[in-house]
């Protein structure tokens, strides 16, 4: 799954990022914020307009925000619910 299907409110960890579908200074940045294979990830927010851009993320202590077409090129394996 990439993680613009993540639903709101759910975490994953990022299994495979493919830095070639995005531009090197964006994914350079990207890198230095944390976003890598093995970090966990929140999906907050997402923009409301058509495309829903861009995701706000908690990676982290950090929110962060990313383009839609950055998180279509982002696998994550969702993390499982923790009982109450």
């Amino acid at each position: 799954m990439t993680l613009d299907a993540l639903d709101t409110g759910r975490s994953a960890t990022i299994r495979a990022v493919d830095w070639s579908a995005i531009v090197a200074d964006e994914a350079k940045r990207l890198r230095a914020l944390g976003v890598d294979e093995g970090a966990e990830v929140t999906v907050t927010h997402r923009g409301v307009f058509g495309a829903r851009d861009p995701l706000a993320l908690r990676l982290g202590r950090m929110t962060i925000a990313i383009r839609r077409a950055h998180a279509l090129a982002i696998e994550v394996d969702p993390t499982e619910a923790k009982a109450a």
